[in-house]
């Protein structure tokens, strides 16, 4: 890959990555205010306050991956243009620095973390709140209803963010080729295609429309 392509790949990376976390932190408040606050959902959460949550978190997630991609390739690459991973990542760039002011960037990292920490701990606290409302529930359908919305998104959140800061914040020791990749998997991969579930498939339709595709193509075998 050239070096404006592993620029390009980086940003669209972090970009999409920084925004995917800031939408299940979005959909976590969703979650809250709908169990926790029901009659006052159509207030909380109007249309403009859905459209206003959504822009900021594609805000966020574009100004995250502009700072990252302008501090990383302002460092000096020479030790060769290899890298120990399928796609272009930072803490493997770092590795390809002659420079040692890469300071900027591991701060730049630690602030990173931090933010993603702060929104982890948004959603357990708001998890814990909607597990305390949702046992105080008195039917036993109406519960399950509820923990199975739930507990896919957390399910997801707690992968991404397990994974992700593993990835970037573990010892050097740790690191070996095949780990590095299994973990980037984890992280970039698996919960971007686990979408589907815990934006869509808890809708019947979805649900039997797919049913009925799925069972239309065995007939046809």
């Amino acid at each position: 890959i050239s070096y404006t392509g592993c620029a390009t790949q980086l940003f669209f990376f972090l970009f999409f990555i920084g925004a995917e976390f800031y939408l299940l932190t979005v959909m976590c408040y969703d979650r809250y205010v709908s169990i926790c606050k029901p009659l006052h959902y159509g207030t909380l959460l109007g249309s403009r306050a859905c459209a206003h949550m959504a822009a900021a978190a594609w805000a966020s997630g574009f100004l995250l991956a502009l700072l990252h991609t302008a501090t990383t390739f302002s460092l000096p690459l020479c030790h060769g243009n290899a890298l120990g991973q399928f796609f272009c990542e930072i803490p493997h760039i770092l590795k390809l620095s002659c420079s040692h002011s890469n300071l900027r960037e591991l701060g730049l990292l630690a602030v990173t973390v931090f933010l993603i920490f702060g929104c982890f701990v948004f959603i357990v606290f708001s998890y814990v709140q909607i597990f305390r409302a949702v046992l105080r529930i008195p039917s036993e359908q109406e519960r399950h209803k509820a923990f199975s919305t739930c507990l896919p998104h957390l399910a997801v959140v707690s992968l991404f963010v397990s994974t992700g800061i593993f990835a970037y914040l573990k010892p050097p020791s740790m690191s070996s080729p095949s780990l590095d990749v299994a973990v980037t998997v984890l992280y970039s991969v698996v919960p971007p295609a686990l979408n589907p579930l815990i934006y869509s498939l808890r809708n019947q339709e979805l649900k039997a429309a797919v049913w009925r595709l799925m069972t239309r193509q065995c007939k046809k075998h």
